[in-house]
């Protein structure tokens, strides 16, 4: 069995829980998020916590019924605490500035990149360097993370580029002339 799975989770004050068949909704002071569920797990409410379980004790579900639990865990934490991703970009020039709902980076290109934000997604810039990804749902604000990672991957050579806060890249050698 799962062990993941078998803990509870907690249902803090101010949050509602809602479960319809195959997916669940939680709503908060942050937002509401609905998270659908893997086949063959099912959640129940009991008093102020949340347990998942396997609708059969198949040996195939364990990886479900963990995965299930991490899920709703994460959509609970999200609408009551909310997720949140940090982006250095480093390079001579290289800068970002929020206009409205799109976000326009200078990283070397010929052009400006301009990188359209979705909804439930925000983006803070401090210091025109230094992004703060934030949202409810952890897989979009992981994602929306990514995507602008991927404008500028950070170059091992140079070290520049877009990267995670507290990335540390490995420094490579350039060539040597002999």
């Amino acid at each position: 069995m799962s062990r993941i799975g078998k803990k509870p989770i907690a249902i803090p004050k101010g949050v509602t829980v809602k479960v319809d068949g195959a997916a669940v909704e939680v709503k908060g002071p942050k937002g509401q998020l609905r998270q659908a569920l893997p086949p063959g797990v099912t959640v129940a409410v009991e008093g102020t916590e949340l347990l998942t379980r396997k609708a059969a004790d198949e040996r195939e579900l364990d990886k479900f019924h963990g995965l299930a639990r991490s899920l709703v865990n994460n959509a609970v934490l999200g609408v009551t605490d909310g997720w949140k991703r940090e982006l250095d970009i480093v390079g001579v020039g290289y800068r970002a500035e929020v206009k409205g709902k799109q976000v326009v980076l200078a990283l070397g290109y010929s052009h400006p990149v301009v990188f359209d934000v979705p909804a439930g997604v925000d983006i803070a810039i401090e210091k025109q360097t230094h992004l703060t990804v934030t949202g409810v749902d952890r897989q979009l604000v992981g994602q929306v993370a990514a995507n602008l990672r991927r404008l500028r991957k950070p170059d091992p050579y140079q070290q520049k580029g877009v990267r995670y806060t507290g990335e540390v890249l490995k420094k490579k050698a350039g060539k040597t002339g002999a």
